[in-house]
């Protein structure tokens, strides 16, 4: 069965169209944009009107690609900024008219099961392995733990865009932003660890744009490699590392790193500290002294549950 599937988030719309068969993608087309829907979400409540533009004519796109291709079933799926934006239903009616299906608001729950079932695809289930994977998004960030299947689950609302917006004002990132990026970061992990146990967690795996991007940063690739990312493990210390480097850079050489996406650059810092934080607390509530790079995510357990 050729399906679509559309992960639409507060920074990016993805796009997978695959042939699923036997519980297994087959890529046809695998794309994305920086949409940045949630532009200013965090502080207004609502979508800007330049953000749900380009957001609609990205999806326009899209839909001539699913036409071109033959898609025969397609999913929409939308998370963070459409969960806390007031007039979401301008956005969500736009989708329809264009796709003809309706689009979903999931829930943090559904989200992170998806982006473990994501994530798992290709990583393989072991009953033996108590895997935490993280989603680290432009509004929210994911946390589910499973051993083949999600057992918990708590979705933060701490992304690369929100706390951007909320904290990071100069360039380089001050000392004082950086510290209330961590604080929010920590708080909110204070509440996931009373649902997730981290101390469970034999594997820590790393999902979204993000996670890739500080893994290409940490490997200092000489160009965006998918397939030199997935599967990538680290050492705690040198993930760490690369993320203390990209959260103190300034944007000009941010810019220039030869595998950083344009529409990421203004993001990464603060996205980095958000992971730093995460790797470091699973590190020391769990013992865990490696972590694992996942370019498989929502889009792909979403592409999946089509053909359940």
């Amino acid at each position: 069965m050729r399906v679509a599937a559309f992960d639409c988030g507060t920074n990016s719309l993805r796009l997978l169209i695959a042939d699923a068969q036997d519980g297994a993608l087959t890529d046809v087309v695998r794309t994305l944009e920086l949409v940045r829907l949630g532009q200013g979400v965090d502080r207004t409540g609502r979508f800007a009107d330049d953000a749900l533009a380009r957001t609609l004519e990205t999806t326009q796109r899209y839909a001539d690609l699913c036409r071109e291709h033959g898609v025969e079933r397609m999913r929409f799926v939308a998370t963070s900024a459409t969960r806390d934006a007031a007039n979401r239903d301008e956005f969500l009616n736009g989708v329809r008219d264009i796709l003809g299906v309706t689009p979903e608001v999931i829930s943090g729950g559904e989200e992170a099961a998806l982006s473990f079932r994501g994530a798992v695809s290709v990583l393989g289930s072991d009953a033996e392995t108590e895997r935490l994977v993280v989603d680290l998004g432009g509004g929210s960030t994911e946390l589910v733990l499973g051993d083949g299947t999600p057992m918990s689950s708590f979705s933060m609302d701490v992304g690369c865009v929100r706390l951007t917006e909320r904290h990071l004002h100069f360039d380089p990132p001050t000392e004082a932003q950086r510290a209330a990026v961590r604080a929010d970061v920590n708080a909110a992990l204070d509440e996931a660890a009373a649902v997730v146990d981290l101390s469970r967690a034999s594997e820590l795996v790393g999902v979204a744009g993000t996670v890739t991007t500080v893994t290409a940063h940490a490997l200092q690739l000489p160009r965006y490699q998918p397939e030199v990312i997935n599967g990538t493990r680290l050492s705690v210390e040198r993930v760490l590392e690369a993320c203390a480097d990209l959260a103190s850079m300034p944007r000009e050489q941010r810019a220039a790193l030869p595998y950083m996406h344009p529409g990421r650059v203004d993001v990464i810092a603060s996205g980095a500290l958000v992971w730093s934080v995460i790797v470091g607390r699973v590190r020391d509530a769990s013992g865990i002294d490696t972590v694992v790079t996942s370019e498989h995510d929502i889009l792909d357990g979403t592409a999946l549950s089509l053909a359940d």
